[in-house]
């Protein structure tokens, strides 16, 4: 899982998707933290991503990073903490000029069940579970 978590941060960008419906939503997100043991991400509740999830928890992330990406597919599950939201926040400060652990919005997710494969055009998949 610090594989994964380092990936992403070096990718920096990596893209969540999600589903509405029947319809496929797909945007950019930028966190990833290790709390606990487990891989977390963050947004706001008051943003469709979060009633996507809510509805149904099953969702993607891919990242592409020096010639190589990285898909990890799994149930992300709201840890509605203050501890949990502290911790993101700390570890990402710039986003506290949109979130407090306190205000009700922020929202923190981790992966359940997650599947994480790495690959790259020149080398064979690689997966791990966590």
């Amino acid at each position: 899982m610090e594989r994964v978590c380092e990936f992403l941060k070096k990718a920096g960008v990596y893209y969540l998707a999600t589903v509405e419906g029947d319809q496929p939503r797909v945007r950019p997100f930028g966190t990833a933290h290790i709390f606990e043991g487990k891989l977390y991400i963050q947004t706001g509740k008051v943003k469709s991503v979060s009633r996507q999830l809510a509805a149904n928890p099953k969702a993607e992330i891919c990242a592409f990073h020096c010639g190589a990406w990285l898909r990890v597919a799994g149930e992300l599950v709201e840890d509605d903490r203050v501890e949990a939201k502290k911790s993101m926040l700390d570890a990402y400060p710039n986003l506290r000029n949109m979130y407090d652990e306190n205000d009700g919005n922020t929202q923190v997710l981790y992966f359940r069940n997650a599947e994480a494969t790495f690959s790259s055009f020149t080398s064979q998949p690689e997966t791990v579970r966590f």
